[in-house]
């Protein structure tokens, strides 16, 4: 890189860096300022959005703040055992006065699936750089591995201690939404929150069990179903799946049991890219996508109204099965097919 070069791209990073703090600094200034608060992540939430906000609800606690989380959808089995878990209350509005509401992961304002959110005044928390920005004061890291990572930042940021229960909760965010450290967006960065996390208390064999190795019979019938719908394209590089309402009904699961199945086919050497099509009702399907390397598949789910991370993302379909099958392969198999394009003309350039 030329020193001009060096001296811009250096320059770039400050500016992002003073604009993370500015947005961190608004945040503080609320916490110190007010009293009442609520937080809130979006609908069927999962283990960043739980863990991360049960980790500023604790936090809010240990400065003397008025705390509760609010959620739509209740907590699911996997999370449970959550420090504080047990406090959520769900409700489908916002039916009390706060101070202020804080939105965690959410896409926009409409994500958490609260009646009367917007008359709130609103803290958007996000580290996706797809996120709206609808909040009063917004916060989003695109460079963290979770939002839990950014709790953790706010607790140094306002000098709260971390204590156990904010350790558990915001370590369960950084393992949930790296893939258990096997995601892209884990970075240098994740590990060392992650480590101070473990000073701090947290058990993370338990913490796994807890998340990922306790689930209840029917998630493996319904797991059952939805290999055995796994299909391969002729390159063996995309495949997808589905799971029908059918499918949770005759194995009594519910659609929470089918969270992680979409990760199942990418553990094939040559599988790239994954959709997993849920059927949530006749005609719709909540779609999650994955993927290896640098297939972005958060630009896919964008056509559709969806976004996520480069490697996993989600959006929802509408039409027939194989309408719905036909399409989204269809972009799948494109963004494969001009990684691959891509790739051949930078090996001929080199060459």
């Amino acid at each position: 890189m030329s020193d001009k070069r060096h001296a811009s791209a250096h320059h770039s990073s400050l500016i992002t860096h003073h604009f993370f703090v500015d947005m961190l600094s608004q945040v503080v200034e609320l916490i110190e300022s007010k009293q009442r608060f609520a937080i809130t992540s979006h609908i069927r939430p999962d283990g960043d959005g739980l863990g991360s906000s049960l980790g500023l609800y604790w936090l809010l606690r240990a400065l003397g703040k008025e705390a509760e989380v609010i959620t739509r959808d209740s907590v699911p089995y996997s999370y449970r055992k959550l420090p504080g878990a047990a406090h959520i209350r769900v409700t489908p509005e916002v039916d009390r006065d706060y101070d202020a509401v804080f939105v965690i992961e959410c896409s926009d304002i409409t994500r958490p699936g609260l009646i009367d959110l917007e008359k709130q005044f609103v803290v958007n928390i996000d580290h996706h750089a797809t996120s709206a920005l609808f909040g009063d004061i917004n916060w989003i890291d695109a460079t963290a591995s979770a939002v839990g990572e950014m709790i953790y930042n706010l607790c140094k940021a306002i000098g709260v201690r971390v204590t156990k229960e904010i350790a558990e909760c915001v370590y369960t965010a950084l393992v949930t939404d790296t893939g258990s450290f096997h995601y892209s967006n884990t970075t240098e960065r994740t590990f060392k929150v992650a480590s101070e996390l473990v000073k701090a208390g947290v058990k993370p064999a338990k913490v796994s069990q807890d998340v990922f190795s306790s689930y209840a019979w029917s998630k493996l019938g319904l797991l059952s179903q939805v290999l055995a719908t796994a299909r391969r394209d002729p390159s063996g590089r995309v495949a997808w799946m589905r799971q029908t309402m059918e499918m949770q009904k005759s194995a009594d699961a519910t659609e929470e049991d089918g969270d992680g199945f979409v990760n199942y086919p990418l553990t094939v050497s040559e599988v790239e890219v994954v959709a997993l099509l849920k059927e949530t009702t006749p005609g719709v399907y909540r779609t999650s996508l994955r993927s290896k390397g640098d297939i972005n598949v958060a630009r896919i789910a964008e056509k559709f109204g969806g976004g996520g991370h480069r490697n996993a993302a989600g959006c929802t379909l509408k039409g027939e099965w194989e309408e719905a099958e036909r399409t989204i392969v269809r972009l799948l198999t494109e963004a494969v097919e001009r990684r691959n394009g891509d790739r051949d003309r930078t090996e001929d350039a080199a060459a």
